[in-house]
């Protein structure tokens, strides 16, 4: 490449910085434009492209990423002394090709609206509001386990296999298009990832290729978190950057399943959150509510818990703090806090309606 076009595409990415720095104070416009506009034409696209792949190809091109930059590495480390500036331009221009794709294909989602917003909830809710929620859902969760398990103490074991999961999370987006019609999960593009163990290691369940629009799932995760875990993955492909409203987004998908199985795991996993968040305001009403939960339900919830710690290492904080600064670097200013979140759009979302 001509070092004059080098040196246009590293300014490239002053202007980029620049034009985001200025754009996310319109999430109206990214909204309209981009995240219900431009975004769904170029996801559709690429699910397409890759969506019939029976592995992951994101991944695979990944992996051939990888080996290419460790080899220019190698093979250009004497430029590093002897063509420096030259050296740094090819990264730089590199990077802004990158950065540039990056957004295009997906991060601008980063600065859409915020879905309570979309929705027309509130953001907020009281400590009663969210016992009276919590309480539906140990009706709802511990009437599924009753009808999923021989007897209340008794763990759900799923009687398939993940891919079978996997092939089903479109039957609860399909239910949720019919009141929301962008909702509409079409093409799907969802793979077991071929970096699970070291997904594992660093503590991640799953993710979302943004270059490629494939969402990945750990397939070495507990069956039980499967459902929800695809079905969150799925929420990011259809736009939904932030954490907590992937998380909203997915848990509804699951709820909504014809499947009893991912209904199970969607009512329990938006459980699980809510007794979360009373143990954090009061923790007498908390064990009272922890009490009236079916003993099999708390089994799934350590099995979860049990599979995590057996894969706990020294470098999983290091991982998951880099991940709280990229939230953090992409609009998302409580980082990692902003899982916990999704109670407040499940509580407020349902409120006065029934389960």
């Amino acid at each position: 490449m001509h070092k004059n076009k080098k040196i246009g595409l590293v300014i490239f990415i002053g202007i980029q910085i620049l034009f985001i720095s200025i754009l996310k104070h319109y999430p109206e416009f990214i909204e309209r434009f981009y995240s219900n506009g431009l975004y769904v034409f170029l996801s559709k696209l690429m699910r397409y492209v890759f969506g019939w792949l029976p592995f992951s190809g994101g991944d695979v091109l990944y992996t051939l990423a990888g080996i290419y930059i460790i080899r220019w590495f190698i093979v250009n480390r004497k430029r590093f002394i002897k063509d420096t500036i030259n050296w740094f331009l090819d990264i730089g221009a590199t990077l802004s090709v990158a950065y540039f794709a990056f957004h295009i294909l997906w991060a601008f989602n980063y600065y859409r609206q915020p879905l309570y917003k979309s929705l027309n909830i509130n953001a907020e809710y009281t400590t009663a509001q969210l016992v009276t929620f919590t309480k539906k859902l140990i009706t709802k969760s511990n009437h599924l386990h009753n009808t999923l398990a021989t007897n209340d103490s008794l763990k759900i074991e799923f009687p398939f296999t993940k891919t079978e999961i996997l092939n089903n999370v479109e039957n609860g987006y399909s239910k949720l298009a019919k009141v929301y019609p962008h909702l509409n999960y079409e093409p799907t593009s969802i793979k077991k990832s071929l970096y699970s163990l070291p997904l594992t290691y660093m503590g991640f369940s799953g993710y979302l290729n943004p270059f490629t629009n494939e969402a990945q799932v750990n397939s070495l995760i507990p069956t039980y978190k499967f459902p929800t875990t695809a079905c969150h993955e799925a929420a990011h492909q259809l736009g939904y950057a932030a954490e907590n409203e992937a998380n909203f987004i997915g848990c509804l998908a699951a709820m909504q399943n014809d499947n009893s199985y991912f209904k199970y795991s969607g009512y329990t996993f938006a459980l699980r959150y809510c007794l979360a968040e009373i143990y954090k305001r009061d923790e007498k009403i908390y064990e009272a509510l922890l009490a009236s939960v079916n003993t099999g339900i708390l089994k799934n919830y350590q099995e979860t818990r049990n599979f995590w710690l057996a894969y706990e290492n020294p470098l999983e904080p290091i991982f998951e703090k880099t991940f709280d600064s990229f939230l953090r670097a992409n609009n998302q200013s409580a980082g990692m806090k902003s899982y916990s979140y999704v109670v407040a759009l499940l509580v407020n979302y349902h409120e006065g309606k029934s389960l």
